[in-house]
């Protein structure tokens, strides 16, 4: 249900709780959105009254996942005073792919080095 500022009028100061929602694109563009929001709601409501899903139309609530400070968490949890809300892009590859890519990266590097060093002795 999205809170429109006709509401938050009508509604006493301490049943509002301030939080953020945070989103980071792929490009290194992020935006961070300051809500009030009546206590009770939930992450998905946070991130509809953002209006994140309008200004970046990958995020996909069935795919990407959410959290608050770094604490995957489900749609449904409830929020507290003060929380960050925030959308993670989905991972291009797997940690494990990625440590693996590292590691060969490194090898490489190393072998290069011992060839240079090699022929300079």
């Amino acid at each position: 249900m999205p809170l429109h500022k006709e509401h938050i009028r009508f509604m006493p100061h301490n049943s509002l709780i301030n939080i953020d929602v945070v989103y980071a694109s792929s490009s290194k563009d992020y935006k961070i959105v300051s809500l009030q929001l009546p206590v009770g709601s939930t992450i998905e409501q946070a991130i509809l009254e953002s209006g994140l899903l309008t200004h970046y139309p990958e995020i996909d609530l069935a795919q990407n996942q959410v959290g608050i400070f770094g604490t995957i968490k489900t749609l449904q949890a409830i929020l507290q005073a003060g929380d960050q809300v925030e959308i993670y892009r989905p991972l291009s590859q797997s940690a494990m792919t990625a440590r693996e890519l590292r590691a060969r990266a490194q090898k490489k590097q190393q072998l290069m080095q011992r060839q240079k060093a090699s022929h300079h002795e």
